[in-house]
């Protein structure tokens, strides 16, 4: 055991970003009353997760999805049992030709989402993590990045209170967290999110890029707070006045206003040579905001 504690203490938001920075493999144990849950990690990324109160069964998942009928899972059932549960259900369901690896395997990635989805919700409990350990070894697995689980995971949680335990100073300023050596963040962004993420550059702050956001305010913190949860972004001091930004990216607005008035106003197209001229101007001012 390399890691324990509680919920309470060491929430498991964080407990997944330490395993998936530190690219650590093993099991990761979670209890909560008498509710298990087994959780592997394979070189930081979720591999498969399992616990018997609150795994949503594969049979009723295969047959909601419509990829196998009940009496086909009836039977599949029965060969478990003559086999003495000697074999997972889906391995069975492929040898009886009732369906192939590519379902079997979309619908396991299903059920392990849901259940990791399900965990973030866990308010108290313990946890402990075993390295380099696995109860079981498991024909199907998935690989899920604990980025991508974590953001679809506070999606779905209260959005106020996400907003107030995530981002408590609004004049806090934020910058893009940086991946550990050798580990790719395989993560995928709404394009909300891209576009709040892009305002993140260190000088900002939340309520400065709430209002330079496309969207309203409540939603850009949304975002941000969804992004700082992932562990995208991060607090940081602030280098440099966000004041500063905002003079350049108004003079430039205000030049290109102008060059596109006296463009209008000759009502005729702008010589070569004026082009260039727009183009370097342009240019640099836009080099200015990099």
């Amino acid at each position: 055991m390399d890691l324990q504690g509680n919920i309470e203490n060491f929430t498991l938001v964080d407990i997944f970003q330490l395993i998936a920075t530190g690219r650590k493999s093993g099991t990761l144990g979670i209890q909560r009353d008498d509710s298990i849950v087994m959780v592997y990690f394979d070189a930081g990324d979720v591999i498969y997760a399992y616990g018997p109160r609150e795994t949503f069964h594969l049979g009723e998942l295969l047959t909601e999805r419509d990829r196998i009928t009940q009496e086909q899972l009836q039977l599949a059932i029965q060969t478990q049992e003559r086999s003495q549960n000697t074999k997972r259900l889906g391995e069975i369901l492929i040898d009886l030709g009732y369906l192939n690896r590519v379902d079997l395997e979309a619908v396991v990635r299903e059920q392990v989402e849901e259940l990791l989805f399900s965990l973030l919700t866990w308010r108290t409990g313990s946890f402990k993590f075993y390295k380099g350990q696995f109860p079981t070894r498991e024909e199907i697995t998935v690989k899920l990045s604990v980025e991508n689980i974590i953001l679809e995971g506070v999606r779905r949680l209260d959005e106020q209170s996400l907003i107030g335990e995530t981002i408590p100073d609004l004049d806090g300023v934020f910058r893009l967290s940086t991946s550990e050596s050798g580990r790719t963040r395989a993560v995928t962004l709404k394009a909300s999110e891209w576009n709040v993420m892009a305002l993140v550059d260190g000088h900002l702050s939340a309520n400065q890029i709430c209002e330079a956001s496309p969207f309203g305010r409540h939603e850009t913190l949304n975002r941000l707070a969804q992004l700082r949860m992932a562990g995208l972004i991060e607090p940081t001091e602030r280098t440099d006045t966000a004041e500063s930004h905002y003079p350049a990216l108004e003079q430039m607005v205000g030049n290109l206003s102008l060059l596109l008035e006296n463009y209008l106003a000759e009502k005729t197209p702008p010589a070569t040579g004026d082009r260039g001229v727009t183009r370097i101007v342009t240019g640099e001012m836009l080099g200015e905001t990099n």
